[in-house]
């Protein structure tokens, strides 16, 4: 009861707030343009920070809420606010014209943290396909083992080359010549003990036992002094005290009572869809007969008045104009027919009439360039209604009778009252019109005729507006036989277990400050994780959110070697429970040869990922693709075999497909840059990590590779060392150190800093030219070079010009 009182005080908050923000973004006034473009993006920044909080809020409630019909309204509300946050962040970028925003002022005067603006990933993206991903991964796991048994590789023997060879030679006769000396001082040393083992006196024996105290006086007294300045550390909130490293049972408690309610919310979903079943039955049974006979009898009185008040009979309205539905409107039938006639007249003037409407638009626009405007949202009308449906009917509700939060019946049966009355009236529809045809034919002879004769028309006009269907080259296979050579041919894999928040990296606390002072700040690796929950996960794991969010077909990782870009696309398929195609030009070299093999290729690979969706289409190496010159070493593999059919492909993915291209470079400079990125609408350039990030990383992957950090590790001076190199350099000097016998020897001989300072000097790291070339190439790109203008203040100065010129052209 208590946690039902606590969820549902949390959602009123929250649907407190969200009507406060929609107040604000649709006023009953619309605001004037905001000629600072500064100004106008502090308002989008406020926006987009306030949704957040909603979001995360509302995540929270819809994992843990146990009613249902509540759930439902949750999610509906969810997903537009999820839609919305995407909304404002595509609109930030097309203001600020970058890809990276940096609110530290915001989250200042809201006095929140920055561990506030991490993007949620919803739980429900997994927990509601857990069945079908199940049954996915089953069908894909019995595929590679049977790949692997018909596939047996023939055991490669490594050639060693004498330098090898010499090395091991050597390791061995240092070990037996160590063991050796080892035991020559061991026997030197017993022999040492025989002579000197004389009687040392009672004075010997008196300073002796003094020594001992002094050193286990010592001993204690630190030991003492140690326990007191952790207590101290505890005490001042500067350290953790080890008992609340292991959960305690306060938080054992909390994860199994929120386990229990995931299980009882599928069994409370369960019993819902039974009752929705049984109450769908039970309304056809009994009130299905009177609808339809109401509705008939309504639908022949409206025959009867059109014939006294036209004269004739009229025409029954089609089922997209909505059937009989327009018919039960409170109008006269004189008003109906000219609604109809009118509709019918706008449908043959619609195309002069758009061409003037975008003529108007356009002198409207032209009027209205003086500032700067909201985009139009597809997301604030569903809030809206999402708002009323909560104020209306669940803000006040008394549910102190539902103690066990089950499905209301009432709420149902209304819902399913009018799909079943839809349901009857396309029934009746088709039933009236042929007795409106026969009261034609019967009362108005010669009518008849011709009405037929323009149904005709009508319907054969509707049928010369079918679209071409795409051609299907595997019409006649099944799912599991694509998949199984997908599988065999290595272009479907299964994704490693590894999730978005393994991805470590601090918040960027200096962007706001570096960028007053003129100076482009890189992005941390915190802003990284954020963009592509944006702009991937949240996308791929929504339907409704890919088909109504701005659509994003395909991105692009660029970053030097070792900074994760192959991990964030593993993370993004376990995320969403997305496959994983791989079309990277190593991988497809040789396979599917010729023209027609490579059309074969892309129309399984993206047949198979549309009926599997989500899915993720990985392009490792996505510069070999668009070389401007093919090495000679791999000429043979034709890297560039995909550079024409893979962008088309590309062109027919819709909203309702959720397929995502991600291309992944470390070398974007060999590619011809136009031709990337027309490809990539979005490219995301990931940094070496700062110092705040590098810092994380020693630490948590030290502990993840079992190792202990104590006092005797200085993490700070290990970060500050190793400016410049990679999180894949640090997991490699990680794993050569903290080895299974170093992790044995922690308790008498703690791990420091100079141990991997070794390891780590041998690996070349990230040199500044490197990073100054992609960020210049970066600013080559379309956003690049937007923000250039921007920053330089050249956009301001050519849009009156190219306003004059225009002019100047139209008077001429």
């Amino acid at each position: 009861m208590f946690r039902k009182r606590t969820y549902n005080q949390l959602w009123a908050d929250a649907q407190l707030e969200l009507g406060r923000l929609l107040t604000e973004e649709v006023p009953a006034e619309p605001p004037r343009p905001e000629k600072d473009r500064v100004v106008f993006f502090q308002r989008l920044a406020m926006l987009y920070v306030r949704y957040i909080q909603i979001f995360r809020q509302l995540e929270k409630i819809y994992d843990q809420v146990l009613h249902p019909q509540k759930r439902r309204v949750i999610r509906a509300i969810l997903d537009g606010v999820v839609g919305r946050v995407l909304e404002l962040k595509n609109e930030m970028v097309e203001k600020e014209f970058s890809e990276y925003h940096f609110m530290d002022d915001v989250l200042h005067d809201l006095k929140l943290t920055p561990a506030d603006l991490e993007i949620p990933i919803p739980r429900y993206f997994i927990s509601d396909r857990d069945k079908e991903l199940q049954e996915r991964k089953t069908m894909l796991t019995d595929v590679l083992k049977m790949v692997e048994v018909t596939e047996t590789p023939p055991q490669k023997t490594k050639d060693m080359s004498q330098e090898e060879a010499i090395k091991i030679i050597q390791v061995a006769e240092r070990a037996r010549q160590g063991c050796l000396r080892a035991k020559l001082n061991e026997e030197s040393k017993n022999m040492n003990r025989m002579y000197r083992a004389k009687d040392p006196g009672p004075a010997g024996i008196e300073l002796a036992a003094v020594s001992i105290q002094k050193v286990w006086r010592g001993y204690i007294q630190r030991k003492r002094a140690k326990i007191a300045r952790d207590e101290e550390m505890i005490f001042l909130g500067m350290a953790i005290d080890p008992k609340h490293k292991v959960p305690c049972p306060a938080e054992i408690t909390a994860q199994a009572s929120e386990a229990s309610t995931r299980s009882k919310q599928v069994e409370h979903e369960e019993d819902y869809w039974k009752s929705v079943v049984a109450v769908s039955n039970q309304l056809r049974e009994v009130e299905g007969h009177d609808m339809s006979k109401t509705m008939k009898d309504q639908i022949r009185q409206w025959f009867i008045e059109c014939r006294d008040a036209t004269g004739t009979f009229p025409d029954f309205p089609d089922d997209e104009d909505g059937g009989s539905s327009i018919i039960f409107a409170e109008k006269d039938p004189k008003q109906l027919m000219e609604e109809i006639l009118a509709k019918e007249e706008e449908e043959s003037n619609a195309k002069p009439k758009g061409k003037e409407e975008k003529k108007e638009k356009g002198k409207d626009e032209e009027e209205e360039e003086a500032g700067l405007k909201m985009l139009p949202s597809a997301f604030l009308a569903d809030l809206e209604v999402g708002n009323k449906t909560f104020v209306d009917f669940w803000q006040n509700r008394n549910e102190s009778i539902n103690f066990k939060q089950r499905h209301d019946v009432e709420l149902i049966k209304e819902e399913k009252r009018k799909v079943i009355e839809a349901e009857i009236r396309l029934q009746v529809d088709e039933q009236m019109r042929l007795e409106l045809a026969e009261w034609k034919l019967a009362v108005d002879k010669d009518k008849g005729g011709k009405a037929k004769g323009n149904a005709k028309k009508k319907k054969g006009s509707k049928s010369g507006k079918k679209k071409k269907k795409e051609k299907d080259l595997t019409s006649d296979r099944t799912l599991e036989s694509l998949c199984q050579e997908l599988v065999e041919q290595g272009l479907l894999k299964q994704a490693k277990n590894v999730r978005l928040q393994d991805y470590l990296g601090d918040y960027s606390y200096l962007g706001t400050t570096l960028r007053q002072n003129d100076v482009e700040p890189m992005p941390s690796l915190s802003d990284v994780r954020q963009v592509l929950s944006l702009y991937a996960i949240l996308p791929l794991g929504s339907q409704v959110l890919h088909e109504k969010a701005p659509l994003i077909k395909a991105i692009l990782l660029a970053g030097p070697a070792g900074v994760g870009k192959k991990m964030l696309v593993h993370a993004i398929c376990q995320e969403t429970g997305a496959n994983l195609f791989d079309l990277s030009p190593l991988n497809t070299a040789g396979k599917y040869p010729g023209k027609s093999g490579l059309a074969m290729m892309l129309h399984m690979v993206f047949k198979v990922a549309r009926l599997l969706q989500p899915s993720v289409i990985w392009i490792e190496d996505a510069e070999k693709m668009f070389y401007k010159k093919v090495p000679k070493e791999e000429k043979e593999l034709d890297p560039k075999r995909l550079k024409k059919d893979l962008p088309k492909s590309l062109k027919l993915i819709k909203g309702e497909d959720r397929v995502l291209i991600i291309g992944t470079t470390k070398d974007p400079l060999s590619a011809d840059i136009k031709s990337l990125c027309k490809m990539y609408s979005k490219i995301i350039l990931i940094p070496r990590p700062d110092y705040g990030s590098r810092y994380i990383l020693w630490k948590q992957q030290i502990k993840n590779q079992g190792g202990e950090v104590t006092k005797a590790l200085d993490l700070s001076s290990l970060a500050k060392v190793s400016d410049g190199y990679t999180p894949g350099h640090m997991i490699e000097v990680i794993q050569s150190i903290v080895t299974k016998r170093r992790i044995l020897q922690q308790a008498n001989r703690p791990l420091t800093a100079v141990e991997f300072v070794t390891p780590l000097a041998k690996i070349d790291p990230v040199f500044q030219e490197e990073e100054e070339a992609l960020k210049n190439w970066y600013a080559k790109t379309p956003l690049g070079k937007k923000r250039i203008k921007a920053a330089t203040g050249k956009e301001e100065e050519e849009a009156p010009a190219k306003g004059k010129d225009a002019k100047k052209k139209g008077k001429k």
